[in-house]
């Protein structure tokens, strides 16, 4: 080949189509000295074997430029480099540091963090590993007594000490002798078990030693909750942490990148998660993401700020737009006084009554929207939210919960419709003069007279019978009532877990007999009574769901802000880690649209249709 005739370089790529592959994009953080940013040939190499494109990110401290340069990649490869600072960890150096590298520092901190909120795959090598932990609430020994050498200094492709990798994680899975006699895995298959990315120890499996290289001083020792060690080294030096929250996130404290074959599977592992990852950012741009239940203004006494990324809650635009979800229904929810409390001794903003509070909140709700409304609109309809996609603005929609908000009054049903709110839950925990609750007293044997009216109200005006909340009789008394199909935005299986407030097998049966869908929530107490509740007893109320009501009936209403949230699933940023443990299920990308809104967006359609 003539290396000095550019058609005879082009010539691989002008002579078929396409002429690339979308390949992920892995973005790899640089060294800086003096003034050049630096990255060694080995990473970007290993990379390009691994099936990835390398990109360099310089270390630009600038959040917003990070935010920016994340829309860009599909995974991140955090290298090896200097010391960190300590004041960072509000310690003081101690003699061995040496190395500190500002430039550094501040960049990757930020990156490592706004990354994990996206959640990108990242691959963190020795200071990399460091870098997870300061950035995500672990600790780094400063200066490690070492026991066995681990600055060595042998050639950096030479392997130095041992270390053990706990069975049933990522890197054993990784490094463990395949059934399939060693074959490497096909391009986007899931090496680790799909079930769950971060699996339980496996106490009868073999044990597993690797052999690496070693060039440090400092090492993480204390991983924080959002990591587990995975490999330690016979002194007890931690050398592997991965996540305990399903994200694809590692980081090794060796250099793989010298270990030629032997360092390639970890980075194939992190291309292949970047390419899944890949996968969910293109069905989120094709499909609409709509969350059917969040309790966000129940925070608004706080001062909450839904334009911010604010802590103390669990949705808001920044969350919306790191988990790449489109909609939410955010509800005025109304507290059911007990016998003997007034109305006003339950709720923690002054109104002159249920209906005056709900309003409230409305007034609220549409003024936070209006100082964003570029980026966020109110919406009623589902041609509406389709709008907004399109026009690259997120999506509220307004409910109520809890019938308390009509205060006895037909009339309110016509003031809420008006307002623009798409779903009344008809009651809460405990009996309203609507109907009686899953934890009421049976006042009313089922629906009331009044909430008989109710109903047919609500048909007339388009606005979607919510049961979520409602007792046995109350569900079957609204089911042969309403002349519109009937939702619950956010229950559960009572098969999984026996609870009042979730639903039976017939319930689910008989809702979707009537044509209307059951949104599955993560509340922990509806989804398991013993141990943590995660995301995938979340996929399991889904799945039963499915079996019973068929999949044009389900959906997702994630109750946030209400209590909801779980490990795997903590907030709107983390969506996305549902619709990849959809398609690591196998589920198509028309099942997954459905599930995320497609059916209860025909069950909408069909309720507004109806109106007289």
């Amino acid at each position: 080949m003539d290396h000095f005739s550019i058609d005879q370089l082009l010539q691989p790529a002008y002579n078929a189509f396409p002429e690339a592959d979308r390949r992920p994009v892995i973005g790899i953080t640089a060294n800086y000295s003096d003034i050049d940013a630096t990255l060694r040939d080995r990473y970007y190499k290993q990379i390009v074997t691994a099936g990835g494109i390398p990109v360099i990110i310089p270390p630009i401290a600038d959040a917003k430029i990070i935010a920016d340069t994340l829309e860009h990649v599909d995974a991140v490869l955090l290298t090896g480099g200097g010391d960190y600072n300590p004041l960072w960890c509000g310690e003081d150096p101690v003699p061995g540091l040496h190395n500190i590298n500002a430039e550094r520092d501040g960049a990757e901190l930020i990156l490592t963090r706004m990354a994990y909120h996206r959640q990108k795959p990242m691959l963190g090598i020795c200071r990399g590993i460091q870098t997870l932990a300061m950035a995500l609430g672990g600790h780094v020994d400063q200066d490690i007594i070492q026991q066995i050498k681990h600055s060595q200094d042998a050639d950096r492709s030479e392997p130095t000490h041992s270390v053990s990798v706990e069975p049933g994680s990522f890197l054993y899975s990784i490094y463990a002798p395949k059934k399939d006699n060693n074959a490497a895995p096909a391009a986007g298959e899931i090496i680790n078990n799909p079930q769950n990315p971060a699996p339980e120890a496996d106490e009868t499996a073999a044990p597993l030693t690797l052999y690496v290289n070693s060039f440090h001083h400092q090492a993480v020792d204390n991983p924080g909750e959002r990591f587990r060690v995975t490999a330690r080294a016979n002194d007890g030096i931690i050398e592997a942490i991965e996540s305990t929250e399903y994200k694809s996130i590692m980081g090794v404290q060796w250099h793989p990148e010298w270990l030629g074959e032997d360092g390639q599977p970890l980075f194939r592992w992190l291309v292949d998660k970047a390419r899944e990852y890949q996968r969910v950012g293109a069905l989120h741009q094709r499909i609409l993401t709509l969350d059917t239940h969040c309790d966000t203004p129940m925070f608004f006494h706080q001062g909450v700020d839904f334009t911010k990324r604010d802590p103390r809650i669990l949705v808001d635009l920044h969350k919306m737009t790191e988990g790449r979800q489109d909609a939410t229904i955010m509800v005025a929810y109304l507290p059911q006084p007990k016998i003997g409390q007034k109305f006003s001794d339950v709720v923690e903003m002054k109104a002159a009554g249920p209906a005056a509070y709900a309003d409230l909140i409305f007034d609220k709700i549409e003024a936070m929207v209006a100082s964003k409304s570029d980026y966020v609109s109110i919406a009623r309809t589902p041609s509406d939210l389709y709008l907004d996609k399109r026009m690259g603005r997120k999506s509220i929609m307004l409910g109520i919960e809890n019938g308390l908000a009509l205060e006895h009054d037909l009339r309110n049903v016509l003031h809420f419709a008006q307002r623009g709110i798409v779903y009344i839950t008809l009651c809460h925990n405990g009996d309203n003069d609507i109907c009686d609750s899953a934890r009421g007293c049976n006042t009313h044997n089922g629906v009331s007279s009044f909430g008989e009216k109710v109903i047919k109200e609500m048909n007339r005006l388009g606005i979607m019978v919510d049961l979520s909340h409602a007792g046995e009789k109350s569900f079957y008394d609204s089911l042969d009532i309403s002349a519109t199909p009937i939702v619950c935005s956010h229950s559960n299986c009572r098969a999984l877990c026996d609870h009042p407030r979730n639903l039976t097998d017939d319930q689910l049966r008989r809702l979707a007999q009537k044509g209307g869908v059951a949104h599955t929530t993560f509340y922990h107490g509806f989804l398991q009574k013993v141990g943590e509740a995660d995301i995938m007893d979340g996929i399991k109320h889904l799945e039963h769901a499915i079996k019973v009501m068929g999949i044009d009936h389900v959906g997702i209403g994630t109750d946030f802000d209400g209590d909801g949230g779980v490990r795997g699933m903590r907030d709107a940023s983390e969506i996305q880690q549902f619709t990849l443990a959809l398609l690591r299920r196998r589920y198509s990308d028309e099942d997954i649209a459905k599930i995320w809104g497609g059916n209860w967006l025909r069950v909408m359609s069909m309720v507004q249709n109806h109106r007289a």
